[in-house]
């Protein structure tokens, strides 16, 4: 998974039309937003507001070890850890028919989530994300960056936020402060999904890269009959990129 063949970003336009945030109704539901390796849920900052003005609840947990939980990060956290964070959050917060989504790495996340948790879940979207299967880790579908020489329990960004799709220079700046290491056992741990593929839930694809692996799970996703859609000009890191057009994907997912 090194950073330009995350990335492949492609200057191709969406194949489907996008509609603007504030013309689709909303329902009042719920959203979580699930991030990426080595990101936090500071990276949804942008789509959040649009989200909320459409008449949603917005909660974008950072998933420990990272983000502003960077202080918890030890050799012990692992992509277990991770799906504990999203289920725990689902049942404290009493959530029901939300729609779960999960960028890059949080689509193992989010699998694992929906296997546990399936009955408070109402729709999986994944953006840009792996697409796992049962009984295998993210390092199956891509392969693993360098990890630190002086601990090889964290593995730091794969790339900068350039790499990532990330162009105006305050963005950036801000990314580039806030990108930290990622607990590395997230990557080798396989994700156990003994009763997803059996549920009756929602699932959709967002594609925004032409990186082989969301590109192979795109495909899957659409044999599988997933909804699909793609957002390709914003590269990889779509949520700052494009705000308003990934939040009007989210938007007419939810109506689709």
């Amino acid at each position: 998974m090194t950073a330009p063949l995350l990335i492949g970003a492609t200057a191709a336009h969406a194949s489907s039309t996008v509609p603007a945030c504030g013309t689709v109704q909303a329902k009042g539901k719920t959203i979580v937003l699930v991030h990426g390796a080595w990101h936090g849920g500071w990276c949804w900052k942008k789509v959040t507001p649009l989200l909320q003005t459409a008449g949603y609840r917005v909660l974008t947990p950072t998933l420990t070890g990272l983000g502003d939980r960077a202080h918890l990060l030890t050799p012990s956290v692992d992509l277990s850890t991770h799906i504990r964070d999203v289920s725990a959050l689902l049942e404290y917060e009493d959530l029901r028919d939300v729609m779960l989504v999960g960028h890059s790495y949080g689509g193992m996340v989010i699998s694992g989530v929906a296997d546990q948790a399936g009955a408070q879940i109402g729709h999986l979207v994944y953006l840009d994300a792996f697409l796992p299967e049962d009984g295998k880790a993210l390092k199956d579908y891509a392969p693993l960056p360098p990890v630190r020489q002086d601990a090889e329990w964290r593995t730091p960004p794969s790339g900068t936020p350039q790499q990532f799709g990330v162009t105006d220079a305050q963005d950036v700046g801000w990314a580039a402060a806030r990108l930290g290491d990622q607990p590395t056992r997230t990557f080798t741990e396989p994700v156990r999904l003994t009763t997803l593929e059996k549920m009756t839930l929602r699932r959709s694809f967002i594609r925004c890269t032409s990186a082989p692996f969301f590109s192979e799970a795109a495909e899957r996703a659409k044999r599988n009959g997933y909804h699909v859609r793609e957002i390709l000009t914003g590269g990889h890191d779509v949520m700052i990129t494009q705000p308003e057009k990934l939040s009007g994907v989210l938007l007419q997912l939810d109506r689709t």
